[in-house]
């Protein structure tokens, strides 16, 4: 195990340190994480429009077209709000402006949607273009128009305004020339040429999104991020960095399918490891921390004590750091293992049909069941499998938790021993 340890010390956590600490990466992940709170309040509406109970979907019915206009506005622009925020963090990454990066970068991409003629109505730009499916458009136009402000502000092609200007009022004007660049820059690929970059996109990075939704690209993220986590690095992080804007895809079509009163297509977007493999956080340790309760080393009790409200809200870092299972060759074992195998549990079960496929975002704190249940838009069957999947993992934890149990004991009475030789 110790060698295990120090070939992922050796090759993979200083490649993964050097990914996570990435600037165009950790602008990405902070942009669309800032997007959450609407996500799931949007989220939220959906719910409402199509409530799980029957009774209650037939009288909403009639409205249901009215609620969804905050969902619409929210979720339906999800991608217009990462990459203003994507832009606003990777400036100030550059100690650039973040307001003119965000207003550069949003420019940059609405400008790669083409406007709809109305007759009566004038022009409109199309929701499909600025949601969720989008993202990878809004990162390369956020990255493109923040990149050209640094160039004109590195090569000095900027206006300055003399002292005594408000600084507000200094900085839109030193975003002029690139805002002078970027714009005619996109119009000119997109309107003159003809160019639809929303499809050139797509079609790119289609086979990455078929590829996440499989049960490799369920795996491959779960195998990685416990790993990083079981030798201290914050694997999340580090993987959400990469990964999240698919899920985002994925989690998006499902939504557009559920508004649509038509069957969830994907499986694999970010509330399926929310909900169904982290339990308790990274290693899924709430089973773990569920069997510490009944330790017979004191310490381990007392910790189950002291991460139980935590491990129920799916905070786990103090089990990962107290316990701890970071660099511990006894715990290492089930915290890779289980999450794996409730993860195979859960895609074979929603793929039969067994349980409904997740579709709504909502507050990653809640208790798992809840949390399932809520996600799946109300599907009661997501609680049964979430308690089993809870069941699974306790059962496997619980032979290194009792080795590791028998090695604390020994180390305290010997502690205790040699104490009474003192």
């Amino acid at each position: 195990m110790e060698k295990l340890f120090g070939l992922l010390d050796k090759y993979l956590i200083p490649f993964m340190t050097t990914l996570s600490e990435q600037r165009h990466l950790r602008a990405v992940r902070d942009g669309i994480i800032s997007t959450i709170p609407l996500i799931i309040v949007g989220s939220f509406f959906l719910i409402l429009a199509f409530p799980p109970v029957p009774s209650l979907a037939a009288a909403v019915k009639p409205y249901a077209g009215q609620i969804l206009i905050p969902f619409r506005l929210t979720m339906g622009l999800m991608a217009l709000y990462a990459c203003h925020s994507i832009g606003y963090y990777l400036a100030r990454s550059y100690k650039l402006d973040g307001v003119s990066g965000g207003v550069l970068a949003m420019a940059a991409f609405v400008l790669t949607s083409v406007p709809v003629d109305y007759p009566d109505k004038g022009q409109a730009l199309l929701l499909e273009n600025l949601g969720g499916g989008s993202m990878f458009v809004a990162i390369i136009m956020a990255v493109f128009a923040v990149e050209v402000l640094r160039f004109a502000k590195s090569k000095k092609i900027t206006i300055r305004m003399p002292e005594g200007v408000p600084d507000s009022v200094a900085k839109s004007f030193e975003a002029l020339i690139p805002a002078a660049i970027i714009i005619p820059a996109v119009w000119i690929i997109r309107d003159f040429l003809g160019f639809d970059i929303h499809h050139f996109v797509l079609q790119l990075f289609q086979p990455l999104v078929l590829a996440g939704n499989t049960l490799a690209g369920i795996l491959v993220p779960i195998l990685i991020i416990t790993l990083l986590w079981a030798t201290g690095i914050h694997g999340d992080s580090v993987v959400g960095s990469v990964a999240r804007p698919v899920w985002l895809v994925l989690l998006d079509q499902n939504i557009a399918a559920a508004a649509a009163g038509q069957p969830i297509p994907n499986m694999a977007p970010e509330p399926f490891f929310q909900w169904f493999v982290w339990i308790g956080g990274s290693g899924a340790t709430l089973g773990l921390v569920l069997i510490m309760l009944f330790s017979k080393a004191p310490y381990l009790k007392s910790m189950s004590r002291a991460t139980l409200l935590p491990g129920i809200c799916n905070i786990n870092e103090p089990v990962i750091f107290g316990v701890p299972v970071m660099l511990n060759p006894l715990l290492f074992v089930p915290f890779v293992v289980s999450p794996v195998l409730i993860a195979l549990l859960t895609y074979f079960a929603m793929d039969i049909g067994l349980v409904g496929k997740p579709y709504i975002l909502v507050p990653w704190t809640l208790p798992a069941p809840i949390g399932a249940y809520l996600a799946t838009g109300g599907d009661w069957r997501a609680i049964v499998l979430v308690l089993v999947n809870i069941a699974i993992t306790a059962i496997i934890y619980y032979p290194f938790l009792k080795a590791y149990e028998r090695k604390l004991i020994r180390e305290g009475a010997a502690g205790d021993l040699e104490e009474e030789m003192q």
